[in-house]
């Protein structure tokens, strides 16, 4: 009896010693986005985006099935991400934690990620220091910076602009947005003549617009999260009488995402964004890109789908490259400088910073076949992360 207990418990160190090493049947992702809450429809549309990726691919990679574990943060709670990432990996057993929507909860699910050692690619979570929180992060989405410091040249540069006052939302993503607007208009030549921050869940910008407008800039710079705010403010500027043909408005692209311009109506016109992604890009990929998600939603899609679509590749190409396996330090090496043509134009993962790098576009808002759009009239190509690029010199 006692030679075969001590065979048995043997064999079953054996097996957990081994445990790694053998083939896995799933591979577990968990995703946490904000399904409910103001910003509950940014995380239907990139959910949509990596649901239809896996129509598209299967849901099988590398000989794993893969399992999505979806968990809702109601919004902007990084207290919430945090304990729904501990138990996504304690009680879930996930083996990749992505998703990821606004910075602060991103933030949070990175403690995680570096203290589990799980795979974290993020889909939108915009912070520029994200991904120096875990070494397991991947970032596919952008960077505010990438776009305010593109938009701030080029508005001193060609867009005609010498004067400039900034308003943005009082947390992180507006802070860096500020800040890397500031420095590249400077930089370009620019003059700030004034700068002012609202509360994040700000219901009434008419004040604020009122002080940009005593200021009589050439051009004011906005940013505020997705969600209702675009529409609010645009309709903030209409109503005070600022117009973007006179006084330019400038600002990243949330500012007018198909939503927020029909919110808008025509107190739109003439907004000019610096971003990554519409779906009026016009290229083969992006059209049959924009034709399958209509087909499937009944939608366009926006910046948050491409973000969720553009996840999934690199989580199936990494697992390829690594050939199922899922430990933290093979799939970051093997995300590490992978480079593919994705509906947005190409993009690739910078190797020193994992972070993405991709080309910006400047875009008009213009009335075309009686619709809003932003219409596309320069670009800026392989666009890194500003901040990290001016830390590593």
């Amino acid at each position: 009896m006692r030679s075969m207990l001590s065979a048995a418990l043997s064999l079953a160190a054996a097996l957990l010693a081994a445990g790694p090493t053998l083939a896995q049947p799933t591979v577990k992702v968990g995703l946490i986005m904000t399904y409910s809450g103001q910003f509950a429809d940014a995380a239907t549309q990139m959910d949509n985006g990596v649901k239809l990726y896996v129509k598209q691919h299967g849901d099988t990679v590398a000989g794993k099935k893969l399992e999505f574990i979806r968990r809702d943060t109601g919004g902007i709670a990084p207290d919430v991400a945090k304990r729904l990432a501990q138990e996504l990996v304690v009680r879930d057993g996930v083996d990749i934690l992505s998703g990821w929507m606004a910075t602060p909860n991103t933030l949070a699910g990175a403690d995680v990620s570096a203290e589990a050692r799980k795979f974290m690619p993020v889909m939108n979570g915009a912070g520029t220091i994200i991904p120096t929180k875990s070494p397991y992060i991947v970032r596919v989405s952008f960077t505010l910076p990438q776009s305010a410091g593109a938009l701030a040249t080029w508005a001193a540069t060609k867009g005609g602009v010498k004067k400039a006052y900034t308003m943005v939302s009082d947390f992180s993503p507006g802070h860096e947005a500020e800040q890397e607007f500031l420095r590249a208009f400077k930089e370009a030549g620019g003059e700030i003549v004034g700068s002012v921050r609202f509360p994040v869940a700000n219901p009434d910008f008419s004040a604020f617009v009122q002080r940009a407008k005593d200021v009589n800039p050439e051009a004011i710079f906005i940013f505020v999260p997705g969600g209702i705010q675009p529409a609010a403010l645009g309709k903030a500027f209409h109503e005070r009488g600022v117009d973007p043909r006179k006084t330019k408005i400038l600002g990243s692209g949330e500012v007018t995402t198909e939503q927020a311009l029909k919110s808008m109506g025509d107190a739109g016109l003439g907004i000019i964004t610096a971003w990554h992604y519409d779906y009026n890009l016009n290229s083969p990929l992006n059209t049959a890109f924009v034709k399958a998600y209509k087909e499937a939603y009944g939608r366009n899609p926006d910046f948050f789908s491409v973000g969720g679509y553009d996840g999934m590749h690199l989580i199936y190409e990494a697992l390829k490259k690594t050939g199922g396996r899922t430990d933290a330090e093979a799939l970051i090496t093997a995300a590490r400088g992978m480079s593919w043509d994705s509906p947005r134009g190409p993009m690739s993962i910078d190797p020193e910073t994992r972070d993405v790098v991709q080309t910006i576009y400047i875009r008009h808002v213009e009335k075309v076949a009686g619709e809003l759009v932003n219409v596309v009239v320069d670009k800026v190509e392989n666009v890194k992360d500003p901040v990290k690029a001016r830390m590593k010199k």
